[in-house]
């Protein structure tokens, strides 16, 4: 078992198998609940189901960035308790008094018997995800992302007082050459989507130095409201103004109505053993969100010109290619 912070996690099968829980309030938080408006983005729930949509979210737009990931219900008793070779996490399981089985684990928050997770009587919700390829044969660095938040309750960060803070980025290496500011803003765009708030670090892999891309990990706090859409997610690509011309087409492609993105995403969520992932007003919240994001875009390419906000990241458009028989 992993332990930190709000999370709780296992290794299954190795380092690769990532089993993960709802933890802390979320164990009482339906599909249908938002985020309580009070809570900081830093105290929201961790959500597996928020993991699931992440990984669809991911494919759809094409990034193909986020570990594989797949709802399952597990027996905590079976498959749990009964083999688990961590005596530390065997001592916390217990029978609440509803005589359903319960465990607390072992984190820096909420792990206690009144923020326990319970089956019923020992079925339970968690996402799996596949962390491939192992640890030993591609070893990934972390990056302090440079729109990350303050994490405080008063204090902003410097992005959030500075219009001209992506200048100072762009100096700044690896955001000086390579692709790196532009994997930023599809991660940005990512996020904004989910409504994920929390993209404090991110992920490459090590071997490939700035020649690489950016892995999305973590995506547990997305899919928290729907009824709001927060803009300050944004603030990288409005600073910026830059997106690769593939993803702007993927864009427009999804605001499509025979290739809505809401309408996608249901389908594929349908597939998943939990299903439903996602309330639907979630869906509905991504069309939404999607339209604002091309128009910032719009906002970026009228102020600054098309041929500097949209980066060819391709040759050749597919359907012009000639090959020789």
């Amino acid at each position: 078992m992993t332990r930190g912070g709000t999370r709780r996690y296992f290794h299954l099968g190795g380092k690769n198998i990532i089993l993960r829980w709802r933890v802390a309030g979320d164990t009482r938080q339906t599909r249908q609940q938002e985020t309580p408006p009070d809570f900081f983005y830093f105290s929201d729930y961790e959500r597996h189901n928020a993991e699931i949509a992440a990984f669809h979210l991911d494919r759809i737009l094409d990034f193909r960035r986020v570990p594989p990931v797949a709802g399952r219900l597990v027996n905590m008793t079976r498959e749990i308790r009964d083999v688990t070779r961590d005596k530390k996490l065997w001592r916390t399981f217990f029978i609440s008094p509803a005589n359903n089985i319960c465990f607390y684990g072992e984190c820096s928050y909420y792990c206690s018997t009144e923020h326990a997770l319970c089956g019923k009587p020992d079925q339970i919700e968690g996402s799996l995800a596949a962390f491939l390829p192992d640890l030993s044969l591609a070893k990934r660095k972390t990056w302090r992302n440079p729109w990350r938040r303050s994490y405080h309750k008063r204090k902003k960060a410097e992005w959030e007082v500075d219009p001209d803070y992506c200048e100072e980025v762009k100096q700044t290496p690896p955001y000086d050459s390579g692709t790196r500011i532009l994997d930023i803003m599809d991660m940005t765009i990512f996020d904004f989507l989910m409504g994920n708030m929390d993209r404090h670090h991110y992920e490459t892999f090590e071997k490939f130095g700035n020649e690489t891309f950016i892995i999305h990990l973590d995506n547990g706090r997305g899919f928290g409201k729907y009824s709001h859409d927060e803009l300050s997610i944004l603030v990288p690509l409005n600073q910026c103004c830059r997106i690769r011309k593939s993803t702007y087409q993927r864009l427009q492609l999804l605001a499509k109505e025979e290739f809505k993105l809401s309408e996608l995403m249901e389908e594929s969520l349908t597939k998943d053993k939990i299903a439903p992932i996602l309330f639907k007003l979630h869906l509905e919240a991504m069309d939404r969100r999607l339209r604002i994001v091309l128009k910032a875009v719009s906002d970026c390419i009228e102020k600054e010109g098309y041929d500097n906000v949209v980066e060819t990241d391709f040759v050749a458009d597919v359907n012009t290619i000639t090959t020789k028989r």
